[in-house]
């Protein structure tokens, strides 16, 4: 089992629509970033590196592979930090074809907070226990 560190809880709806449209997709990278990070933090057993990610969904564009292995991964690893915690694991393929058509980070997020929402009381930053 273990510990882990808990992440922040945000808004679907603000992190797929909102604060990229108001930050002219910026936010976008940076929601790849912490979301990429916080999962590392919450289950050490998740290897990612946050800036290679960054770097897949932004520079690797135009290799162009890179951001649909960085999506499919990012995927992955929420589902990993799901069974982590105890609860049932989210598709990656739904995620991956979500993402594709522009829904990625809603369903993502949505699905991330319910790991943070496993944990009743905890504040972000927190040291949780994990169940898997």
């Amino acid at each position: 089992m273990g510990a882990g560190i808990r992440g922040k809880r945000r808004n679907p709806f603000a992190s797929w629509l909102g604060l990229p449209l108001i930050t002219l997709g910026i936010y976008g990278i940076v929601w790849v970033y912490k979301t990429n990070k916080e999962l590392n933090a919450y289950d050490r057993r998740i290897d990612v590196n946050p800036v290679l990610s960054v770097l897949a969904v932004t520079f690797g564009a135009f290799l162009i592979v890179p951001p649909f292995v960085a999506v499919w991964r990012l995927g992955t690893r929420a589902r990993q930090a799901q069974r982590a915690a105890g609860l049932p694991e989210l598709s990656a393929g739904v995620a991956f074809v979500l993402w594709l058509v522009g829904g990625g980070p809603l369903y993502l997020q949505y699905e991330i907070n319910k790991i943070w929402g496993r944990y009743p009381g905890s504040l972000e930053g927190q040291q949780v226990p994990l169940y898997a």
